[in-house]
């Protein structure tokens, strides 16, 4: 079947969860559970603390991290002596768990590491960024000591790499997978081996151009080092500024399918004319009103692209084939999930069965179960693939 690997996004584990849910309590405290894991990521907290030395792009890296420019709405305020005199947390625009700290500056003539971590509060951080614009200093490496010690993980990045042309020649070819990577003579140069790092990575970024260089190395790396619940919320909060960002947003995405799914076939009150199916048309539309808002694909996104780029928001809008693109609305959904069902056979369903035995017993709950996740699957690589497109056009790259 088509759709079969649908049902390998949700786990062993959480399919053992889920039939104890149902088999041990009333079919209401089931659908809740379900809703509270569901609810329980979009609450997960990710805390990034950014700090340097004054003038090195702090700032500027944390309004760029969420998708904002300078002279934005709720952007951190830039210039080129230090700004920041005490930790200031800038909430994402879209993900309120995710706040990105613009610290106070490091270099001055009486630098300790370990008091700065206390001032502060070293705790709360999920991650550092160290960022330098030039030369990595004895700042830095003493910082990066502490925080090492302490037992946290940090990021060395070089901003304003793009103003820097002995930087760009100095670096390798790219990669096989098409990424910049620094030459060993920058590592060498930056000094960091002498803090015990066996292989220092310094990650070229410029905050106006964080599509370019070195970004997708360094949401690898992050999300290599993040713990798994973390994980998800850093690539949904991410700008969708590269084809690899689009394409792990999309994969983050899925996980979720086959739970949103089992809760629409739980709770599913809305008959579709036609089918011997229901769906849950609130939970469907909200998930897929997510994937447009994670994608950028949203009108307040659309329309700060279209400021960034020059393009109109029409240029944009004509290259999104999606059907939901005229619209998220219960006919549009409808029209989906009837769709949908045509590539639901009985076999399919009697396996949503045997997994869930008492979705049997509910009117029609694994067919829905399928249709659900039918529908969803088909509207995020509809969706995803719209993104692309949008994405190429407004950096006029070719693939």
């Amino acid at each position: 079947i088509a759709m079969m690997d649908d049902f390998y996004m949700i786990t062993q584990e959480d399919l053992e969860d889920i039939k104890e849910s149902i088999s041990t309590q009333n079919l209401p405290t089931a659908v809740n559970t379900i809703k509270g894991f569901l609810e329980k990521q979009d609450h997960v907290e990710l805390n990034v603390g950014v700090t340097g030395e004054s003038g090195s792009g702090k700032s500027t890296f944390v309004n760029a991290f969420r998708g904002l420019g300078d002279e934005e709405e709720g952007s951190a305020q830039t210039g080129p002596v230090e700004t920041t005199m005490e930790p200031e947390a800038y909430l994402h625009p879209k993900y309120k768990n995710v706040k990105v700290w613009d610290l106070p500056g490091i270099g001055t003539p009486n630098f300790k590491a370990d008091e700065y971590l206390k001032l502060v509060e070293f705790e709360r951080y999920d991650f550092f960024i160290i960022i330098a614009s030039d030369r990595f200093r004895e700042c830095h490496t003493q910082l990066a000591e502490e925080i090492m010690r302490m037992g946290k993980t940090f990021y060395f990045v070089r901003s304003k790499i793009d103003l820097e042309e002995e930087g760009r020649r100095g670096r390798r070819a790219l990669t096989r997978k098409g990424h910049w990577i620094p030459s060993e003579r920058i590592v060498k140069m930056v000094g960091l081996r002498k803090i015990g790092i066996e292989d220092p990575v310094v990650f070229l970024i410029s905050s106006f151009e964080l599509g370019k260089y070195d970004l997708n190395l360094l949401q690898e790396r992050m999300e290599q080092e993040l713990p798994q619940h973390k994980r998800r919320v850093l690539m949904l909060a991410l700008p969708n500024i590269t084809l690899e960002i689009n394409e792990k947003k999309k994969k983050a995405l899925e996980e979720n399918i086959g739970k949103i799914a089992l809760l629409s076939a739980l709770v599913a009150t809305v008959p579709i004319p036609g089918l011997s199916v229901a769906v849950d048309i609130a939970i469907v539309t909200k998930e897929i009103e997510t994937y447009y808002s994670t994608f950028g694909l949203d009108d307040p996104s659309l329309q700060k692209l279209c400021e960034r780029s020059g393009k109109t928001i029409e240029e944009f809008k004509s290259l999104m084939k999606s059907p939901l693109s005229g619209g998220i609305n219960p006919a549009s959904i409808l029209s989906l999930a009837g769709a949908a069902s045509l590539v639901v056979a009985e076999n399919t369903v009697e396996y949503v069965v045997s997994l869930v035995p008492l979705l049997g017993s509910l009117v029609a709950g694994g067919m829905s179960y399928m249709t659900v996740s039918t529908m969803l699957k088909r509207a995020l690589n509809d969706i995803a693939e719209d993104a692309r497109n949008v994405l190429m056009a407004s950096v006029q790259t070719e693939v």
